[in-house]
């Protein structure tokens, strides 16, 4: 248990852990819902709604990215539609921390790339992503495997192989296909 001290000790490190990511992401990103002297709570909510407005890249974009920067995506579009809720735990190490905010400053100067028309607005490693060892077998893409597959020296430690690449997630939520067994077969 962690009895008061334990638990004041987590709040706190939540606490300076979301605002340490403000004031890093805050050069990158417009912020949402800041408080008193410019902080905010336990949580940052990025808001992505500038990027697709002037790139096309949709915060599902960044979600599937992030993946292949070896992190699964924080909270979209909650509680404001096309934001990013980052809710960095109290177990969550500095090193932690930084590789999360190089790859979101990654993928913000990879949305550039798309504005530039340097990566064409529907073949990029951000709409491609996530990016799977299939796609080493014939790769096509107008960008390198090494920008499309290891992003970042760190990718190369951390890199999660998602099994397919980009499903249907609107699909998925309006047709829930659950293996489980009916609750009839429970009684």
């Amino acid at each position: 248990m962690l009895g008061r001290e334990g638990a004041t000790l987590s709040t706190q490190t939540a606490l300076l852990s979301a605002n340490y990511l403000t004031k890093k992401l805050s050069e990158h990103y417009p912020i949402l819902y800041r408080g008193r002297n410019d902080k905010v709570a336990h949580e940052c909510i990025l808001d992505l709604r500038p990027i697709k407005a002037d790139t096309g890249i949709t915060e599902v974009d960044f979600a599937k990215r992030l993946m292949d920067y070896g992190f699964h995506a924080p909270t979209m579009s909650f509680p404001v539609a096309g934001t990013f809720m980052i809710e960095p735990t109290e177990s969550e190490p500095l090193s932690e921390l930084d590789r999360f905010i190089d790859a979101l400053i990654a993928i913000k100067r990879e949305t550039k790339k798309v504005k530039s028309g340097q990566w064409p607005a529907d073949n990029n490693p951000l709409v491609n992503a996530p990016h799977t060892q299939r796609d080493l077998i014939n790769w096509d893409r107008p960008y390198s495997i090494e920008q499309g597959l290891f992003p970042t020296k760190s990718a190369l430690d951390s890199k999660f192989w998602p099994s397919v690449n980009r499903i249907d997630d609107v699909y998925g939520d309006r047709n829930l296909n659950c293996g489980c067994p009916s609750p009839e077969e429970y009684r």
